[in-house]
């Protein structure tokens, strides 16, 4: 549960930015007409006195600058690629780190500077700062330190629970991915129209507070207690009495590391891990899709069913919630098939075409709108699940490691990292395309998908003639011995 709060806090400071969007460059005409309405009924209304003069907003004054400019989607799309291209680089640093230091002074210091870095953007509304360098450092910085949130966690919840049902934990588990979306959103939209520095300062704060909790509350895996820099203490537990399912601790045994533990495995070695390579690059295309929704959907309601920011924003927590669903069903699949990459390529097949349902259906109203936004959901959002967490934990306890488990952060980074390269090009590409009309970005999202299902279709082939050498292999054996 801590470490659920944890990165649903993660994800919670990282969605106000798609809220802000449409208030950082607005509808100017539409407020126009509006300060003229208001300036012409109160002048009418006032014959003895002196009206004074109507105050217009021009193009100038009501976006905030510099995003009120006619290029507002690239320099949006700007700030989107500097904190995702920040955070994936990073992200391939943070797994060989986060293997070498402990999880929970590694988490809490990742949080803590999160905290101040959503913060700071949020200061930039309170003291009027209007320098597109001043934001692009900010968001460079936030994803470079909320690379320390992913591999520790996984590292920590894969540390508590075995392989057995471990699809279906890590799809509950991750749906905080989706509660922190929600909650952001919620959180930001209530202030976005009066002052939208608060949507980044009240996250901001919440991140901070959850790292102190993780300094004082996490504890790394189920059979230890830290007590130092250099020691853990693990408790030998014997069920003294079955029928009552209790354990009794018997006897503390102080474990201090030494050089005959196994070490941390290199770069090239999680590399090595068979279905790294091929999982990253499903995520790759996979993340591309589902961060574009994440940081692209709220403007796209705003202009395709012209509702304002709040209402956008609220609108879009329901992909969310169709994320959640798609998580966990994609994780009971496959814990009942046994097949990781057969589940993620069936739902990968269907959001292709769901995608492009959506951007017909979402021009007929509400109502339809609402329904393709949960299928969208949890279509593209139970792959991305899958593959980081369930999948991750997998290969990061994969056989051919003989054992060694200080390799799980690395992996856990190098999927996920790779991922967050397509999560990079994702909103970027948004950007550059929908200046030419929403409909490119969608034929991009299913391009995406299609090339993620070409991925996973190719790692499933190179198993299958795997295991068929591995079989022709013990029949040959058998028969030289006979």
């Amino acid at each position: 549960i801590l470490t659920f709060l944890l990165y649903t806090s993660f994800h919670l400071s990282r969605k106000p930015i798609s809220i802000v969007k449409s208030e950082l460059h607005k509808n100017c005409s539409s407020v126009i007409e509006l300060a003229t309405m208001t300036s012409s009924s109160s002048s009418s209304s006032s014959d003895s006195q002196q009206a004074s003069p109507p105050s217009l907003h021009t193009d100038m004054d009501c976006s905030w600058k510099p995003f009120d400019k006619s290029n507002y989607k690239q320099l949006l799309g700007a700030m989107d690629y500097s904190f995702l291209c920040a955070y994936a680089v990073g992200m391939y640093l943070s797994g060989i780190i986060g293997e070498r230091l402990p999880i929970r002074l590694y988490l809490t210091v990742g949080m803590l500077t999160s905290g101040l870095f959503t913060c700071l953007f949020g200061l930039g509304y309170v003291y009027n700062i209007h320098s597109l360098g001043f934001y692009i450092f900010v968001q460079v910085a936030n994803g470079l330190v909320q690379t320390t949130g992913w591999p520790s966690v996984v590292t920590c919840i894969s540390n508590w629970f075995g392989k057995g049902r471990r699809g279906l934990i890590m799809g509950l588990w991750n749906s905080h991915t989706s509660v922190g979306n929600i909650l952001g959103s919620l959180i930001a939209g209530y202030w976005v129209s009066s002052n939208w520095g608060l949507s980044f300062i009240v996250p901001g704060l919440l991140i901070a507070a959850m790292g102190i909790v993780c300094f004082f509350f996490l504890i790394e895996r189920e059979c230890s207690l830290l007590i130092g820099w250099w020691a853990t203490i693990c408790y030998d537990t014997e069920l003294l009495l079955p029928r009552d399912s209790v354990r009794v601790p018997v006897q503390p045994v102080v474990v201090v590391k030494n050089d005959s533990e196994p070490s941390a495995i290199s770069f090239m070695g999680a590399l090595r891990i068979p279905g790294v390579i091929e999982f990253s690059l499903c995520l790759l295309f996979a993340k591309l899709v589902s961060y574009t929704f994440l940081f692209w959907l709220p403007l796209y309601i705003t202009k395709a069913a012209h509702l304002d920011a709040k209402k956008a924003g609220d609108l879009s927590t329901l992909f969310d919630v169709g994320g959640i669903v798609g998580g966990i069903l994609s994780g009971v699949i496959s814990d009942k098939l046994g097949k990781r990459a057969t589940t993620c390529a069936v739902m990968l097949l269907l959001a292709a075409p769901t995608l492009y349902g959506f951007s017909m259906i979402s021009e007929f109203g509400l109502g339809p709108t609402i329904g393709m936004l949960l299928v969208c959901g949890g279509l593209v959002n139970g792959p991305y699940a899958l593959i980081t967490t369930a999948v991750s934990a997998d290969l990061g306890t994969h056989k051919s490691l003989k054992g060694n488990a200080r390799a799980l952060s690395t992996v856990t980074a190098i999927i996920d990292g790779t991922g967050s390269v397509g999560a990079a090009l994702g909103p970027l590409l948004a950007g550059l395309l929908s200046a030419g009309g929403w409909d490119q970005v969608f034929y991009m999202l299913m391009t995406a998908d299609f090339l993620a299902l070409l991925v996973s279709e190719n790692y499933q082939q190179h198993k299958h003639q795997c295991q068929h050498q591995r079989k022709l292999s013990v029949v040959f054996t058998e028969l030289k011995l006979l």
